[in-house]
């Protein structure tokens, strides 16, 4: 009860910088928790979806290759299936299946960037909003000055506490923000060999069923 009651003080005496402040935090925590969720479920199969479509359709069950992907969520998965639908209709024009998947890339791509450039802004908004309210405590501490006509630690402190709050809480925010959209990067661009990788499958796949005779493919 004492720790809320100091954090609702510490809130008040920030000024109106805080609300703004406490807002970002929320929307950072929510796009964290979310962006989380996402990458953890696009990347846990992976390795296995790869497995099983190969095993499938290079046993000839295009059907239950495609059942098997799309039955898995994840960009890896996703590429595959794209890939796979163009394999079932065992004609494909010269370079289909390439463009098929990488259109698909590109589009799952974009949906796992999205709501980055939701934590870079906060990271970088949230210190200059703190440093904005640095600037207005210390103007409300020279008015004191000015308005008393004399030096009183008792007048510029509060400005001075207004101006310290809103930095740290700028920061306070920033800094996990900052980390967690480092680290969202860093699994992004595991996704994104993921995604080669299934490409690369997927190609394969389309090759020897073109040597075995299974596919056709027509030349522009």
């Amino acid at each position: 009860m004492g720790n809320s009651y100091e954090l609702l003080t510490l809130f008040a005496d920030g000024g109106l910088m805080m609300y703004p402040l406490v807002l970002c935090s929320l929307i950072a925590v929510g796009v964290i928790i979310a962006k989380a969720w996402t990458l953890w479920v696009a990347h846990r199969d992976t390795v296995e979806v790869i497995e099983q479509v190969e095993e499938a359709a290079m046993a000839g069950r295009l059907d239950e290759a495609a059942k098997i992907a799309a039955d898995t969520p994840g960009p890896a998965a996703a590429i595959l299936l794209a890939g796979l639908r163009r394999l079932q209709t065992r004609r494909l024009n010269e370079g289909e299946l390439e463009q098929a998947v990488s259109t698909t890339g590109t589009i799952e791509l974009g949906f796992l960037e999205r709501g980055l450039v939701i934590l870079a802004t906060i990271a970088n908004v949230a210190p200059l909003m703190g440093f904005l309210g640095t600037v207005a405590g210390m103007i409300l501490a020279f008015a004191s000055i000015e308005s008393a006509g004399d030096v009183d630690p008792s007048l510029v402190a509060g400005g001075i506490k207004v101006a310290l709050l809103t930095t740290a809480a700028g920061l306070t925010i920033a800094i996990p923000v900052n980390i967690g959209y480092n680290f969202f990067v860093t699994r992004i661009d595991k996704l994104i060999v993921d995604m080669e990788q299934s490409t690369q499958k997927i190609l394969n796949i389309a090759w020897d069923l073109e040597r075995e005779g299974k596919l056709q493919v027509i030349s522009k």
